[in-house]
């Protein structure tokens, strides 16, 4: 992402019903199948502003990794040195099976080889390690908003299991998620493209701004309902995905 879109994101992450509802999403799949506890050792990847892998610093080790100099500059205000990861080239300077957990929030997509990604993650999880993952989900819904944010793809929910190999890894959960914003979405964004093509830009789009409080609240709870349900959704916005490591 470009420096403005983390200035984005710091501004609104902190309310707005998709971002504060998927901290709450990872976290509750985290507890069900940990829970984290003293003395184990998270690695957030992507870490961005920082904001989730400081709401779970008083559970465990917590280390951020992140390879835009804007988010690093959010990190280092947050974190101390010693938790702040950098790439070494592609790979991830730890050694190998030394995290007992791995979080992804929104995070392949922006990656142009993810199925390297999650090898990455599969040398670095400890047998019993677990790895969260969210997705943007429905290419029917590529927009703007994905350019914007230098996204390769969305997905379904098959090619996202794909990247996991069975040999090595135990899918936990796999589901879509924010089934109720996929209407919505799709409206928006549709109507957001026809209004480019007339040279009509609106200046802010839906995602960097918190909507009315009971519209977020709603969408919040919703979205929350179907991320940390396991009855199967046939499509949605997202998708979250759990997994063990063999």
């Amino acid at each position: 992402m470009n420096a403005a879109e983390y200035t984005n994101l710091e501004v609104v992450e902190g309310e707005h019903w998709y971002y504060a509802g998927k901290r709450v999403i990872v976290r509750s799949w985290l507890n069900r199948c940990g829970p984290p506890r003293a003395g184990q050792t998270l690695l957030d990847c992507g870490a961005g502003t920082g904001r989730f892998a400081q709401e779970l610093s008083p559970a465990c080790r917590v280390l951020v990794l992140d390879n835009h100099e804007e988010a690093l500059r959010m990190l280092r205000a947050r974190f101390a040195p010693d938790q702040i990861i950098g790439l070494d080239g592609d790979a991830i300077p730890l050694p190998d099976a030394s995290l007992d957990y791995i979080t992804a929030l929104d995070v392949l997509e922006h990656v142009a080889d993810d199925a390297a990604v999650v090898r990455g993650f599969t040398r670095l999880a400890k047998p019993g390690g677990l790895v969260v993952v969210t997705v943007p989900a429905g290419m029917a819904l590529w927009s703007d908003w994905d350019v914007a944010l230098q996204h390769y793809r969305r997905y379904n929910r098959r090619q996202l299991e794909a990247l996991f190999d069975p040999r090595s890894w135990e899918i936990v959960h796999a589901n879509y998620t924010n089934l109720a914003a996929f209407v919505p979405a799709w409206l928006v964004r549709k109507g957001r493209s026809l209004l480019a093509r007339w040279h009509l830009v609106q200046e802010v789009r839906m995602e960097d701004r918190v909507p009315p409080r009971w519209i977020n609240a709603t969408f919040k709870r919703l979205f929350i309902l179907t991320g940390t349900t396991r009855m199967p959704l046939p499509f949605g916005v997202s998708l979250v995905l759990v997994a063990r490591r063999l």
